[in-house]
C-alpha cells in the first residue's frame, strides 16, 4: 500500500520533471531558441514580471499589515465585522475584478462617461486601468488577505500580551508597535507576501485580458501561438524556478511563524487589552478596513450585478441559461471529481504517513508526500506544459498508445492536472486534522483486536469528519476558479465558468461575462465564510 501510495505521489511529479527535465535534452535547436528569446522577449518578460511581482509585494505588505494591526492591536467601532469582512476578496479572483474594473472604468465606460457629461470634461479622466500598474492594484486587492490572515493570526498570539509589558517598562505606543509587534509580525507578513507573490505569477487571466508581458502569458504565446515546445518549456522552467525561490522563503517563514507561536502560551481572550480607539484615530481605523473590503469585493461583486441586470434586461436575446447551465455543470462536475479524488488521496496519505512502515526495501512515501506538498506552488501554465510534453513524447514514440486521446482534450488530463495543484490543499488540511488525533487512541484500538482498515473507518475518520470536508471544499473551490491548466486541457465542447468568463471577456462582452464571474465568486465565498468562521471562535473552541 505504501509503495503504491509512493508511486502515485511521484506520477503526480511528473509535469515538474518533464519540464525539468527539457534541459536534459538541451541541443543546438534549444540553444538557438534559448538566444532567440534572449534578444527579442526573455528581457521583457522579465522585466515586466519583476515589476509587476515588486508591486504586488509592497502593496500586500502594507495594505495587509496595516489592516492587520488596527484589528489585532485596537478596538474601535465595526472591528468585528472587520475581522471577517478583510477576508472577503479572497472570494474575488483577479481576473473577475478586472472585468468588473475594466468596465466599469474605462474610457467609455459609465463612470468616465457620466463624469465628462457632468462637468464638460474632455478625454481620459485617468490612465488606463489596462496596464501594468493597474494589474498590481488589482492583485493587491485581491491578494492582501493573505498577508492580513497570517499577521492578524501571529499578532493575536503573542503582540498584546508582550505590548502590555513593553507598556509597564514605559515604552510608547509607536516604539511598542516599532520595536514589539513588527518584528514579532515580519514571519507572517513573509510567508503571505510569498504566497500572494506565487498566486501573481501563476496568474494568466489578468496578464492576457491586460495584454501583459509575463511568463505565464509568454508560455502560452510560445505553446499555442508559436507552437514552440522547446520555448515553452524554457519559459516554464525558468518560471518553476522563480517559483522554487519563493517557496522557500515561505516555508522559512512558516517555520519561522510556528516557532514564534508555540513558545510559552498564548494569552487566554481578554487577557491582555487592545488600545480603545476614539475620535479620528477611530475614524483613521476605519477607513484603513473599510476600503480594501469596499475595492476588493463589495464595489466589484456590486458593478458585476448592474452588469447582469443591465444584460438581462436590455440584450434583445437575453441570457443564455441554458448554456449558462452547461457550463455550470461541466465547472461543477469536474470540480467536484477533483474534490473527491485529491480528498481521497489526502485521506490515504495522511492514515498511511501515521502508520509505519514496517516494509524491507527503503520507505519512499515521506519522500513523495513531500514532493506532492510543493504542487500547489506549482503554476497551472507549468502543469499544462508539464503534461504536454511527456504525452507528445510518448505519443510519437507509441502512436497506437493513444496517449494524446487520453489527455489532450479530455476530462481525464484536466482533472489530472488538478491532482497535480490541488492535492496539496487536500493534503495540509487532512495533516492539520491528524495533529488533533492523539496517538494514544491508535494503540488503544490495536490492543482491542482493531486492525488498520476498522481503525481508518471506525476511528479516524469520524474524528476527521470536519477537516475532510474542509479539504473538499477548498479543492472544489480552487478547482472552480483554476483557469491557465483549463484552458489548454479541458475538454472538446464543454468550457468551465472560468473559461467562459475569460472568453466573454477577451471578446469585449463584458456583460455576459458577469454571470459566470458571479457564479465563480459565489462559489468562492464558501470557503472564506468557513475561514471566518473557524477564525471567530474563541480559543480552545471545539
Amino acid at each position: 500500500m505504501r509503495g503504491l501510495l509512493s508511486l502515485l505521489c511521484l506520477l503526480l511529479a511528473l509535469p515538474v520533471a518533464s519540464v525539468l527535465g527539457a534541459w536534459f535534452s538541451f541541443d543546438r535547436q534549444a540553444l538557438a531558441v534559448l538566444e532567440h528569446q534572449a534578444s527579442t522577449v526573455l528581457g521583457g518578460y522579465a522585466l515586466e514580471s519583476l515589476w509587476l511581482a515588486l508591486g504586488v509585494a509592497v502593496g500586500v505588505t502594507v495594505v495587509g499589515l496595516g489592516t492587520a494591526v488596527a484589528v489585532a492591536l485596537f478596538r474601535f467601532p465595526g472591528r468585528r465585522v472587520f475581522e471577517w469582512a478583510l477576508l472577503l476578496p479572497l472570494a474575488m479572483p483577479a481576473y473577475v475584478l478586472a472585468y468588473a474594473y475594466t468596465d466599469a472604468l474605462q474610457f467609455s465606460g459609465p463612470v468616465q462617461t457620466a463624469l465628462r457629461e457632468a462637468f464638460g470634461w474632455q478625454g481620459a479622466l485617468w490612465p488606463d486601468v489596462r496596464s501594468l500598474w493597474g494589474a498590481v492594484l488589482l492583485f493587491v486587492l485581491a491578494l492582501y488577505p493573505y498577508v492580513y490572515l497570517l499577521t492578524r493570526a501571529a499578532l493575536g498570539e503573542r503582540a498584546e500580551h508582550m505590548m502590555d509589558a513593553a507598556q509597564l517598562l514605559g515604552a510608547g505606543l509607536g516604539r511598542r508597535i516599532v520595536t514589539v509587534a513588527l518584528p514579532l509580525a515580519r514571519p507572517a507578513v513573509i510567508a503571505g507576501a510569498a504566497l500572494a507573490l506565487m498566486e501573481t505569477l501563476a496568474d494568466y487571466g489578468v496578464g492576457a485580458y491586460f495584454g501583459l508581458s509575463t511568463f505565464t502569458t509568454g508560455i502560452y504565446r510560445a505553446w499555442l501561438s508559436m507552437n514552440d515546445a522547446t520555448a515553452a518549456a524554457q519559459l516554464a522552467s525558468m518560471l518553476l524556478i522563480v517559483v522554487a525561490v519563493l517557496l522557500t522563503l515561505e516555508r522559512r517563514a512558516q517555520s519561522r511563524l510556528r516557532f514564534a507561536n508555540t513558545r510559552g502560551a498564548a494569552p487566554q481572550a481578554g487577557q491582555a487589552r487592545s488600545r480603545t480607539l476614539h475620535g479620528t484615530a477611530a475614524l483613521a481605523a476605519m477607513t484603513v478596513c473599510a476600503l480594501p473590503v469596499l475595492l476588493g469585493f463589495v464595489l466589484p461583486a456590486a458593478w458585476l450585478g448592474v452588469m447582469l441586470w443591465r444584460e438581462a434586461t436590455g440584450s434583445e436575446l437575453g441570457l443564455p441559461l441554458a448554456r449558462f447551465a452547461e457550463w455550470a455543470w461541466a465547472s461543477f462536475r469536474l470540480a467536484a471529481m477533483a474534490a473527491a479524488a485529491a480528498t481521497a488521496l489526502a485521506l490515504a496519505l495522511g492514515f498511511a504517513m501515521r502508520q509505519r512502515g514496517g516494509g524491507r526495501g527503503p520507505d519512499l512515501l515521506p519522500v513523495g508526500v513531500r514532493v506532492l506538498s510543493l504542487g500547489y506552488a506549482v503554476p497551472g501554465a507549468v502543469v499544462a506544459i508539464g503534461i504536454m510534453l511527456p504525452v507528445a513524447w510518448v505519443q510519437s514514440r507509441w502512436p497506437d498508445l493513444g496517449a494524446a486521446a487520453l489527455f489532450t482534450g479530455t476530462a481525464a488530463g484536466l482533472l489530472f492536472a488538478y491532482m497535480v495543484r490541488f492535492s496539496a490543499v487536500a493534503l495540509q488540511s487532512v495533516e492539520a486534522g491528524y495533529t488533533r488525533v492523539p496517538l494514544a487512541i491508535d494503540e488503544t484500538s490495536r490492543m482491542l483486536g482493531a486492525g488498520r482498515l476498522r481503525l481508518f473507518l471506525r476511528v479516524h475518520l469520524p474524528l476527521l469528519s470536519r477537516s475532510t470536508w474542509a479539504a473538499a471544499l477548498l479543492v472544489f473551490v480552487d478547482g472552480m476558479k483554476e483557469l491557465p491548466a483549463t484552458l489548454v486541457l479541458r475538454p472538446f465542447g464543454s468550457d468551465t465558468l472560468a473559461v467562459v468568463a475569460y472568453n466573454l471577456a477577451r471578446d469585449e462582452r463584458l456583460a455576459e461575462a458577469s454571470l459566470p464571474s458571479l457564479a465563480i465568486v459565489a462559489v468562492g465565498l464558501l470557503p472564506v465564510m468557513l475561514l471566518a468562521r473557524t477564525i471567530g471562535r474563541p480559543a480552545g473552541a471545539h
